[in-house]
């Protein structure tokens, strides 16, 4: 093998073993909302729509605030590859209080949701039970967000294992409190709880992470290079915190803005009628599902990227930088190829719906080359964010999200543009809309990119000073 395919090999190498943790722990952590779903159906039809409402309100509010604390990622990330060990722990430390003043927000309007009662315009029942549901998640918020700390440190220092094995352990303790509180266990003294035993059985299982965390940083040697252990948290940091929050909010925003995006765009389907709308829930739970794998490749090369920018070492950043692009690209190929000569089966998987199936099946369609889109979009705003580069992301995502993918799709969808074929009215539209805004936003980001590297050649961009 020559040196430049070794290379090859020893980054590709570098990158799966940082990715396929993190894959399993996303796929665990899609398993709390899989496991909560499928009982919650079993148990009612009321709970389901509770727990529909409930659902989206928390990850409305979950996913802002973590995008937002995950800043510690390349921060983090960089001075670990500059070997400054101390540094890295006190950004932890900063990033604690940053999850504590995000859980007063998040806690807040979860604790008292009724703008979100207003919106669904739910029945007093349903409302009843979407309030509790999401009284158990505002106490369940607090565990969250710091344990997306722990996330976010040990990813930037290359210990994804030690994440995983607590999302696993969340997941095996999720499932059995689940299935006990929402049916009850009679002979236990357990009542039925319907929806709100989700909610506290999340409660249970994040607290019990986050604890398990918190010990494993005390007592692992692996960290006592950061001075994590002496009389608590280090003061507060107003220009580590400032540094947080400059690289933190247009990160939060724009996985808001992706989030709501999507969102809307099933609220719009959903009035063409119920096939249509059940029809786009099938594709859009496939596309999250095999969106996994570039997300988990993104969290590992932004990783890698960001320790060899604290290294000084900038030809292996960008080396390291296009070579994840380059896997998640020809991966993103394969598995849509593979989805779309494999649609009807994978349909027939989700329902025997005639209708449903007629419904699915032209989305289906698009979903190659939406995921092409998506990997794209999506490693190259890790990269960036290695760079400590947000901003243009989030103006890109705003044109492309919201403007191409949800504006476009609205007067596809609703006939404001005559499309030349009838088959791209209705939910069609949305999807050749949303498909076009990510490639759109990945080709734009991509140039950024190649420009941004061409102005970075010679010096590093500065770390965190100490707190």
């Amino acid at each position: 093998m020559t040196p430049t395919g070794s290379r090859h090999v020893d980054d590709a190498r570098q990158i799966a073993a940082l990715a396929w943790p993190v894959l399993v722990g996303q796929l665990a952590v899609l398993g709390f909302s899989t496991v909560d779903t499928v009982l919650v159906a079993r148990h009612s039809s009321t709970d389901l729509a509770a727990f529909a409402v409930g659902t989206s309100a928390y990850v409305t509010v979950f996913i802002g605030l973590m995008g937002v604390l995950l800043a510690i990622g390349p921060i983090v990330g960089q001075l670990y590859g500059a070997r400054r060990w101390a540094e890295a722990g006190r950004q932890l430390h900063q990033t604690v209080w940053l999850a504590l003043g995000c859980t007063l927000i998040g806690s807040s309007v979860l604790a008292f949701p009724y703008p979100f009662l207003a919106l669904s315009r739910a029945t007093p029942e349903v409302a009843d039970k979407i309030s509790g549901y999401l009284m158990a998640l505002a106490f369940s918020l607090p565990a969250s967000l710091l344990f997306t700390v722990y996330r976010g440190f040990n990813t930037a220092v290359s210990r994804p294992k030690a994440v995983m094995v607590l999302q696993l352990g969340g997941l095996a303790l999720k499932i059995p409190l689940s299935s006990a509180l929402v049916f009850g266990v009679p002979s236990l003294g357990i009542p039925s709880l319907g929806v709100t035993g989700c909610g506290i059985a999340t409660l249970i299982a994040m607290w019990a992470q986050a604890l398990t965390a918190l010990a494993v940083l005390r007592a692992d040697p692996f960290y006592h290079r950061f001075e994590l252990r002496g009389h608590g948290l280090t003061r507060p940091h107003r220009a580590s915190l400032g540094a947080l929050l400059r690289l933190g909010v247009p990160m939060g925003l724009t996985i808001l803005i992706e989030v709501t995006g999507f969102a809307f765009m099933a609220i719009f389907i959903a009035r063409l009628g119920a096939t249509a709308v059940a029809g786009h829930q099938i594709v859009a739970n496939l596309v999250s599902v095999i969106f996994m794998v570039p997300l988990a490749l993104s969290n590992a090369t932004s990783t890698l990227v960001a320790q060899h920018i604290g290294a000084g070492t900038l030809a292996d950043a960008r080396r390291i930088g296009w070579r994840g692009l380059q896997i998640a690209l020809a991966l993103a190929l394969l598995v849509g190829g593979t989805v779309f000569a494999a649609r009807r089966g994978i349909v027939g998987l989700y329902t025997r719906d005639e209708a449903v199936i007629a419904a699915a099946l032209p989305l289906l369609s698009w979903v190659a080359l939406f995921h092409v889109g998506d990997a794209l979009q999506t490693m190259v705003q890790f990269v960036l964010r290695a760079w400590r580069i947000t901003v243009v992301s989030l103006v890109v995502f705003v044109l492309s999200m919201w403007g191409i993918g949800l504006g476009g799709g609205y007067a596809l969808a609703f006939g404001a543009i005559d499309a030349t074929a009838g088959s791209l009215r209705g939910a069609p539209g949305f999807w050749l809309a949303a498909t076009a805004g990510l490639l759109t936003a990945g080709l734009t980001l991509t140039g950024f990119l190649v420009w941004m590297l061409r102005q970075r050649r010679i010096e590093p961009p500065p770390v965190t000073p100490a707190a």
